[in-house]
């Protein structure tokens, strides 16, 4: 069991923006057009704007008011997917013989967008950038957990995952629209997290986990369950 304060969060998908826009979707969920539509990261000059990736750009505009405020501010980044489409372009330059951008391939590796981060808020302080299967989010958590207990006052926290190209739908199936949470963690006991396990595999979730998790945020639901495989992890609010 590991506890944890989420002192603020934000999130982001295409027409939920704010707490409202994202509440009233949880109320009634309808079909989010998930068009190539990237949120506003405008707190960023335009030359710095221009290298980052639609997925790098939905982290950034969660990630970025989080972590004013705060120096030497360690990161946790999860993706499952990664820069999927960025890859997907390189892999068809591949196939049609073109010549490869060295830029396009130092931005599609899975820390590509931890490497920008760093540069562009000039820190240095740990990141780590990961890749996990459905419960990437708990698995983050517990990185978060880990270096708040060495010594860190807070942490951030970030999930995003991008709409993948046609070509891999039939692959990836937990990515219902681009969206990305970001969560502050810091020290306390408000909140724990506890791992047990099932005997049984576990039905496809409705949600991504981080998904879910905000929805508890949002309806101040004492607890929040999560199941991947046979792992299944309890999210507990204790104040």
């Amino acid at each position: 069991m590991i506890t944890f304060n989420i002192a603020r969060w934000r999130a982001w998908a295409p027409g939920l923006e704010s707490d409202e826009d994202w509440l009233r979707w949880f109320q009634s969920p309808t079909p989010v057009d998930d068009s190539q539509s990237a949120p506003d990261v405008s707190f960023l000059p335009a030359m710095q704007r221009r290298r980052l990736s639609r997925l790098a750009r939905m982290a950034f505009s969660v990630g970025w008011p989080l972590a004013e405020g705060h120096e030497a501010l360690p990161l946790v980044f999860v993706s499952r997917h990664g820069e999927t489409p960025r890859t997907f372009e390189i892999l068809s330059d591949v196939a049609l013989r073109q010549p490869l951008s060295p830029t396009q391939f130092s931005l599609s590796v899975h820390n590509a967008v931890i490497g920008l981060w760093s540069i562009l808020r000039a820190e240095t302080s740990e990141m780590t950038a990961l890749a996990a299967t459905g419960d990437g989010l708990e698995h983050g958590m517990l990185e978060a957990a880990g270096l708040i207990a060495d010594g860190a006052r807070a942490v951030l926290l970030v999930i995003a995952e991008e709409q993948p190209p046609r070509a891999y739908q039939h692959w990836i199936d937990d990515v219902p629209f681009a969206y990305a949470v970001g969560l502050l963690i810091t020290p306390g006991d408000d909140w724990q997290l506890t791992l047990g396990h099932n005997s049984e595999p576990a039905e496809p979730a409705g949600l991504p986990h981080g998904l879910d998790l905000l929805r508890c945020l949002l309806t101040a639901s004492p607890t929040c369950r999560h199941r991947w495989e046979r792992r299944e992890w309890t999210w507990q609010r204790n104040r």
